[in-house]
């Protein structure tokens, strides 16, 4: 989900057998920082579309090596307040982007689904902003993330038979994430999750401000309408379309 950027889709192919291989200097963030958190949803079934999308063969954060160290100076900088960085989304090879594409026109909505997206219905989602064709994720240089606090219980896990209340619910009734309350779940295509809600807590807003200030330090820009996704401008470049391996420890 995310926005748009037009960019041309240069194809790259990585084998299993050189999983580590990365091109265009793309790196695995954990080969920079181990310490910061990685919960790739697009990689798992916990995620709007219900299963993993084309092209996430493992759930590693892949980025360009510049965002990665911006994103390392980041964790420093948190590290100190007891918090740390976790990783929804990086890099997302361009089959996926088309495989949302393909889920949105699939004509039906499940109740599962309507828990991402509670008043808008998925064939607008393109018009409004939330999904794109192309999107910046494949260049490397777009991320979706939250905050972390360290000191508290971030042990809730997401049970797929479980019936949860939808992403705009309070944090006891929707999906856990293990992360900060920020006033919605993640990928939660509703006006509660636009950066600058009015509709969100005094400390659910706080959360927010702290999130965008720490990546602005580091050049980091946020997108108004969803209060996880950044980018870092001119770190991009052509979109990429090879799929995210395990990572060869």
């Amino acid at each position: 989900m995310k926005p748009t950027m037009a960019a041309v889709v240069a194809i790259g192919f990585i084998s299993s057998a050189h999983a580590q291989s990365l091109p265009g200097g793309f790196v695995y963030l954990r080969d920079i920082d181990p310490s910061i958190v990685q919960d790739i949803r697009y990689a798992t079934s916990n995620n709007f579309i219900g299963r993993p999308l084309a092209g996430y063969g493992a759930g590693e954060c892949v980025v360009k090596r510049e965002v990665g160290l911006r994103l390392k100076a980041v964790q420093e900088e948190l590290a100190g307040q007891n918090l740390s960085l976790k990783m929804f989304d990086c890099y997302r090879p361009a089959r996926a982007s088309l495989d949302m594409v393909k889920w949105s026109q699939n004509g039906h909505e499940t109740a599962a689904e309507r828990r991402y997206n509670p008043k808008i219905a998925k064939t607008e989602l393109f018009r409004l902003g939330y999904i794109a064709s192309r999107s910046q994720h494949s260049t490397g240089a777009a991320l979706d993330l939250t905050l972390v606090d360290l000191k508290a219980d971030n042990s809730g896990r997401y049970d797929p038979s479980r019936t949860y209340a939808d992403c705009t619910a309070s944090v006891e009734t929707r999906a856990p994430e293990g992360s900060v309350d920020m006033g919605t779940g993640y990928d939660c295509t509703d006006t509660k999750g636009h950066t600058a809600a009015p509709s969100i807590t005094p400390e659910q807003r706080a959360w927010r401000r702290r999130l965008v200030a720490a990546m602005a330090r580091q050049g980091f820009v946020n997108y108004s309408k969803e209060w996880w996704h950044f980018s870092l401008p001119g770190a991009g470049g052509a979109a990429y379309d090879f799929p995210i391996q395990p990572r060869m420890k």
